[in-house]
């Protein structure tokens, strides 16, 4: 674990961390530049809104829950995707995150493009309303502050199949004290 927050690795919220658009979330950054800032999106905030009501069109290639997620609370009106490609190509309409090597294959997706062409390169998609934003230097002052915890990300994070579960499953994979925030209780004063 470290506190540089590159692009593809995860935010996870502290258990003290008050706001209530961050409370136990898990977040992706998918940018950070320190002329322009960072942009995640959270990954365990899913909606009830079906991604066949907002998007109709990306409804079949929509991993399964199969709604939009609530990527955060800068400009909730407007949606971005994450889609995961498999082999070697990047196929119109794609853009690869720059960062961890483990998500080499993930990047964001344009939802303007047409469906039909991108259906077969893409392996996973996730769609979000709105994203989560720092101005350059606000991240940091958060972490350093005590508000995040940066870990690594794996695949598997951005398309869990219970995302709400997700802020759990990141820290029990941690070594060493982190791990065992896991367990903290959503609300420690009924102990």
């Amino acid at each position: 674990m470290g506190s540089d927050p590159k692009a593809g690795r995860l935010l996870v919220a502290t258990p003290l961390l008050g706001d209530p658009n961050f409370r136990r979330a898990v977040v992706l950054i998918v940018e950070h530049e320190a002329v322009e800032g960072t942009l995640g999106v959270v990954l365990n905030r899913p909606t009830k809104v079906g991604v066949g009501q907002v998007l109709e069109q990306w409804t079949e290639l929509a991993t399964r829950p199969s709604v939009v997620f609530r990527g955060g609370p800068v400009a909730p009106n407007s949606a971005l995707a994450l889609a995961l490609v498999p082999g070697k190509d990047e196929p119109l309409g794609w853009r690869a995150l720059d960062g961890a090597p483990a998500l080499a294959r993930l990047g964001l997706l344009d939802l303007d493009a047409p469906p039909r062409l991108l259906a077969p390169a893409i392996q996973s998609l996730r769609v979000y309303a709105g994203y989560a934003g720092w101005s350059p230097g606000q991240l940091q002052a958060e972490i350093d502050e005590g508000a995040w915890y940066v870990v690594g990300a794996e695949p598997g994070d951005v398309f869990a199949a219970e995302p709400e579960q997700l802020w759990r499953t990141v820290l029990r994979r941690q070594e060493g004290d982190l791990a065992f925030l896991a367990t903290y209780p959503d609300d420690p004063g009924l102990n």
